[in-house]
């Protein structure tokens, strides 16, 4: 009997060394693979060189488990559907999620067909999810369900994946927790064992992103205007509707700003450069309670903030997302127009699942939340659930 084949993203970290450890004790016939994403060095701030200690690291961990290694540079292609599509969504005043376009468009998609072109069965990555199976119409259908570790489960970032992708994929250190895959790291003598998590976009290394985005985008000064709460837009009792789509639209919708509206505290060199919820960066001190940023006005360049995390311009019940940005992991369970369902919901990793109703219409799926939600971020990734399963996701727009 043959032994199957399974390409590991080895990033050299703790993760997929143990991902790469488990397979070889399972009895797969397992090959190391080390991704080169970014090497503009341009844009790094320091001298240090991220991806060649990873890549050394990985190179050490597979030597130990007898696995054969490769580096495979995906820069041009990273730069192009990762880095160029960050900037091109900051520019519209959106904040893009690289991590899970990386996950879409890198890992799961370039590596998976390099990775299959070698005659891998299979890719495994050091995700802290799982995959399930289930039987619809006589068909086998694949789920995309948390991890064990609750604090580190990564389901979110792997929300765009498709059927196809998941049925080559293999995570198998989803039924463990963090400590448990270190101490396994500890007992096989992984050199990666003690390595801190990586923190940071999954390209940049050590780079601050604001540092990242002025290579691209030039600093342009602008005002920061200061809107208080008790102002009229947020004041409005809730409307009677004529139809249930005005009533999501309704809950739906940003406010929309005007400088008249409230007092200017200070200034900014480029409202793109600043994300709906962000506190640090405003250099704007002496208010009571601290100020966030409510809006971005990227075509007026002006930052709209108020005081604490409970201004009524942080918070807002519901989202839509396009047809043409909607994403189905669960195919067979995408709704059609008229159809609701009742889903646990989360617009950024780390949030704990909330109670939402999806409400599918012709023009687009609207996710509407029990409670008001702080900071909906036009760009980023809603993801909706049914108990530990990920059904599907979707681009705040």
């Amino acid at each position: 009997m043959k032994k199957e084949k399974v390409v590991v993203g080895l990033s050299g970290g703790v993760d997929s060394s143990v991902t790469a450890y488990l397979l070889k004790e399972q009895g797969y016939e397992v090959i190391g693979l080390f991704m080169k994403n970014w090497h503009d060095d341009s844009v790094t701030i320091s001298d240090e060189c991220p991806w060649l200690d990873d890549s050394n690291d990985a190179m050490l961990v597979a030597e130990k488990l007898g696995i054969p290694f490769q580096t495979i540079d995906l820069s041009e292609q990273y730069k192009e559907r990762i880095v160029d599509y960050m900037f091109n969504e900051y520019e519209r005043g959106r904040t893009p999620n690289p991590d899970v376009l990386c996950n879409r468009e890198i890992k799961f998609d370039v590596f998976m067909k390099i990775a299959l072109s070698l005659g891998a069965d299979y890719v495994a990555t050091g995700h802290y999810c799982r995959k399930g199976e289930t039987q619809v119409n006589g068909e086998t259908v694949y789920q995309l369900l948390a991890g064990k570790d609750k604090n580190k489960d990564q389901s979110y970032f792997l929300c765009q994946l498709s059927q196809e992708q998941l049925a080559k994929t293999l995570f198998p250190i989803g039924e463990l927790q963090k400590s448990e895959v270190r101490e396994i790291a500890a007992q096989q003598e992984l050199v990666t064992a003690g390595k801190k998590d990586s923190q940071g976009l999954c390209f940049i290394g050590k780079v601050r992103l604001p540092d990242f985005l002025q290579q691209k985008l030039q600093p342009k000064d602008g005002v920061i205007v200061e809107i208080p709460a008790e102002e009229n837009i947020y004041q409005n009792e809730t409307p009677a509707f004529s139809s249930k789509e005005e009533e999501l639209d309704y809950f739906s919708k940003k406010f929309s700003y005007q400088k008249e509206l409230g007092k200017e505290v200070g200034k900014h060199n480029g409202a793109h450069y600043f994300t709906k919820g962000q506190r640090k960066g405003l250099a704007v001190g002496g208010t009571p309670e601290p100020l966030f940023v409510i809006e971005t006005d990227v075509e007026e360049n002006i930052i709209y903030t108020g005081q604490g995390k409970n201004h009524p311009g942080l918070l807002r019940k519901g989202l839509f997302v396009n047809p043409d940005e909607t994403h189905w992991v669960r195919e067979d369970l995408t709704l059609k127009a008229g159809e609701e369902l009742e889903v646990l919901a989360r617009i950024r990793y780390r949030q704990p699942l909330e109670k939402a109703k999806l409400y599918q219409t012709e023009n687009g799926l609207y996710v509407i939340f029990e409670n008001a939600q702080t900071a909906i971020t036009e760009g980023q990734f809603v993801a909706w659930y049914h108990e530990e399963e990920l059904l599907g996701s979707g681009v705040i727009s």
